[in-house]
């Protein structure tokens, strides 16, 4: 039989055999998943899963320099895609933004980092939008993809890339605290020309057959015209003459090519809405003061003709379907990224500075005398006779009036391309680079050279 001291020491050594147990239990590994990690490895919206839903991608970067958040917006308004951003220009978008929207829909929350608020700065994530923040620093680029009547399909915030691992970015989603690390294989574009129509005259180099370059420029002070030359260029077969050339002469080839390629592939770096109705307006020469600033301050002139002008001279350019661009250039305008793509109603400074850039106005026509009719059938005999009946004579008048019906075709189709083109241009001033100014814009002793055989 236990004597009491014995009882005694049973129960304390018991006592500390249940204390030790509860303190093993306490810290030895656990094999159950803490809450903060539950959700890694899943998708950020999985309710999000069909990429042509989306409408609308808003993306907010937020720029130190001028402690302002910048906004980039495409959308699609009554089917129409657009850049609110800058001046609801037409977007090229549908495909992009579908892309654009399937690499979100990609992005998986791969690691927890930290849901402690304080962290936030560090990691990049803070709102870019957020105007209680009073630092400048560690503000993220918001990303916000809509469907249908602004149903938020995605928004996350976009933060600092992570050191040693390519492609991953630490990434909060708005009003949550939690950050993960995420791979980004989404190119997620603010840049303009990433989101327009490239080709922006829409003509087919083999089909340019006839060039004019009219080299003068505008006093602007004395609004006096100093008319230098106008270079006709034409094309025969695969070679160019121009008029005025000397026996010795011939069309510089390279710079020809150069000149063509420029403008087949002529690319805008920004564009300004001109006022409202002033295409219609400059047709029916009825245009007011407030037009008329908004065409000088920019390069341009009307004379008392009715004519445009513009103070560094214009390019025409017209195509065997019967189709005239003219090119007209305008004023410098100095500036990089948005403040050249977008931009101000008025122009820049333009007493210098980074960037130089030209105004252009492009505007377009059918000219019918550029697709020569062919000779009409001398009667329509052939009409309704058997293939057997057929005389030579009306095998010859069927295919005049085959020829003479592709021709009507062809105008009508010129007619129409013409009409849908100056409704394209008549709302914008574009902008284009100094460098593509100066491949098109040339004189004669840049296009004419001697022969050197």
């Amino acid at each position: 039989m236990e004597t009491r001291s014995e009882m005694k020491l049973t129960k304390t050594l018991a006592g500390a055999a249940v204390l030790l147990a509860v303190v093993a239990v306490a810290t030895a590994p656990r094999n159950v998943t803490p809450s903060a990690f539950s959700d890694v490895g899943e998708a950020f919206f999985p309710n999000f899963q069909d990429p042509n839903t989306a409408t609308t991608l808003e993306v907010i970067e937020f720029d130190e320099a001028t402690a302002a958040a910048k906004p980039f917006k495409v959308t699609n308004q009554n089917g129409l895609w657009t850049i609110p951003s800058h001046h609801g220009y037409p977007a090229d978008g549908k495909d992009r933004l579908a892309q654009t929207a399937a690499g979100v829909i990609s992005i998986k929350k791969e690691d927890f980092r930290s849901d402690n608020v304080a962290d936030h700065e560090a990691l990049g994530v803070l709102d870019p939008l957020d105007e209680t923040l009073t630092t400048l620093r560690g503000r993220g680029k918001r990303v916000t993809i809509k469907g249908a009547s602004d149903a938020i399909l995605a928004d996350l915030i976009i933060g600092k890339d992570i050191e040693g691992r390519e492609g991953f970015h630490f990434v909060r989603v708005p009003d949550q605290k939690r950050v993960y690390a995420a791979k980004i294989d989404v190119d997620i574009s603010t840049k303009f020309e990433d989101w327009i129509e490239k080709d922006l005259l829409q003509v087919e180099r083999g089909k340019i057959n006839k060039v004019v370059l009219q080299d003068y420029s505008i006093e602007e002070r004395t609004l006096m015209v100093d008319m230098r030359d106008t270079v006709l260029l034409e094309k025969d077969k695969d070679a160019w003459t121009a008029n005025k050339m000397r026996a010795n002469d011939e069309v510089d080839s390279v710079k020809m090519n150069d000149l063509l390629r420029e403008v087949d592939e002529l690319k805008i770096v920004g564009v300004r809405p001109k006022p409202e109705g002033m295409g219609e307006r400059l047709e029916a020469l009825t245009i007011s003061r407030e037009d008329m600033l908004s065409l000088q301050t920019r390069g341009y002139y009307l004379t008392r003709t009715g004519d445009m002008m513009s103070n560094e001279g214009e390019l025409q350019v017209s195509t065997d379907e019967g189709i005239v661009y003219i090119l007209r250039f305008g004023e410098i305008l100095y500036g990089t990224g948005e403040a050249i793509s977008a931009g101000a109603e008025t122009t820049a400074d333009q007493a210098g500075g980074p960037g130089e850039n030209r105004y252009l106005f492009v505007s377009a026509a059918f000219d019918e005398s550029l697709v020569t009719p062919p000779p009409r059938p001398a009667n329509s005999a052939f009409e309704g006779k058997e293939e057997s009946a057929l005389t030579d004579e009306d095998r010859a008048n069927r295919s005049l009036a085959e020829a003479y019906k592709s021709w009507e075709a062809n105008v009508k189709k010129g007619r129409e391309t013409a009409e849908v083109l100056t409704k394209r241009f008549a709302p914008w001033y574009y902008v284009i680079s100094a460098s593509s100014f100066d491949k098109i814009h040339l004189n004669r002793g840049e296009l004419i050279k001697r022969k050197t055989t």
